[in-house]
């Protein structure tokens, strides 16, 4: 959209991160569009996901944008609202936009008052709790994007092994023994991914007879799709996990450096099995952005997996 149209009577929101951090802000959205109900909510994210938010309608438009880099000239005067940090530096790119009014958490950096943020916090609840408190009453049952739907009839089970880093990226030998156990057990397995993850990929299918490698041939709305008509998905904690919270298919979701009490399933417990060998009560985890295999999530067996996966499977049967 023409940024210089954005003033008077629209909100511009920030959340210019990747797919599970877009997911986990439809919450926060739908609180937004209950804040101010008649106006314009423009998202300012990567043009790929923001599309996609105002073609599912939790948004009007998108701006897009990746990262902190400075907004494009706008008209001002409009709501800004900020999803993507604690600030001062998120902040100042919004108030450099001249917004008549900012929500955000406080940023005494940025001259910004504003409810405190804490750091032991799920997502989802620190975001509407923002919203709640600036007057857009929202909570986790907004993050669905549909009801639960029993699978179809011979819907596959995806396999999601890649992640954004090493951290949180299962060794490819383990998801083959998942994919190939399941397999015999009579499921059909999809192996999705992007493009740059197809040499994982294909180590995860190579020599299971019946698993379908169809990373890098899914557009985002495609991934979705195949999300939605799936049994199960299987995965680390990236991406494709939100996308089965938001869509309510059942997953088995492998947690490493970050805590499931932060990023993990918001709703519907029933549907979502989460695997963790971290300790709570620690001061600190892992680093979700180091290359190295995070120790919590290599002490996950591949039989815990499949466990797992065969308890939701059996629950999804009529």
């Amino acid at each position: 959209m023409d940024p210089a149209t954005i003033g008077s009577g629209d909100v511009l929101v920030l959340r210019a991160l990747g797919l599970g951090d877009t997911l986990t802000a439809v919450a926060p959205l739908r609180g937004v569009r209950r804040m101010l109900p008649g106006h314009r909510i423009v998202l300012a994210a990567p043009e790929p996901l923001g599309s996609w938010m105002a073609e599912l309608g939790v948004v009007d438009g998108v701006l897009p944008q990746s990262g902190l880099v400075p907004l494009p000239p706008v008209r001002g005067g409009h709501v800004a609202v900020n999803l993507h940090g604690r600030g001062p530096r998120s902040h100042e790119l919004l108030l450099a936009s001249g917004p008549e009014r900012l929500v955000g958490f406080a940023a005494p950096e940025a001259r910004h008052p504003g409810p405190a943020w804490r750091r032991d916090e799920h997502e989802v609840h620190r975001w509407c709790r923002l919203l709640s408190e600036a007057g857009g009453p929202c909570g986790p049952e907004d993050l669905l994007l549909r009801p639960h739907r029993p699978a179809p009839a011979g819907a596959p089970v995806i396999i999601h092994p890649g992640a954004a880093s090493g951290s949180r990226r299962w060794p490819a030998a383990r998801w083959r023994e998942v994919a190939r156990a399941l397999v015999a057990d009579g499921h059909r397995v999809v192996v999705t991914g992007s493009p740059a993850e197809s040499e994982l990929a294909a180590a995860v299918v190579d020599g299971v007879d019946g698993a379908e490698d169809r990373c890098g041939t899914l557009s985002l709305a495609g991934l979705a799709a195949a999300v939605g008509d799936s049994a199960a998905v299987l995965s680390t904690d990236t991406g494709v996990a939100h996308v089965a919270t938001a869509l309510a298919v059942r997953s088995v979701v492998l947690f490493g450096p970050t805590p499931p009490a932060w990023w993990g399933p918001a709703v519907d417990p029933g549907l979502h099995t989460v695997l963790w060998h971290g300790d709570p009560s620690a001061p600190a985890w892992g680093d979700p952005h180091a290359a190295e295999l995070d120790e919590r999530l290599a002490a996950v067996t591949p039989d815990e997996v499949l466990a797992a996966a065969r308890t939701q499977l059996a629950a999804a049967r009529p």
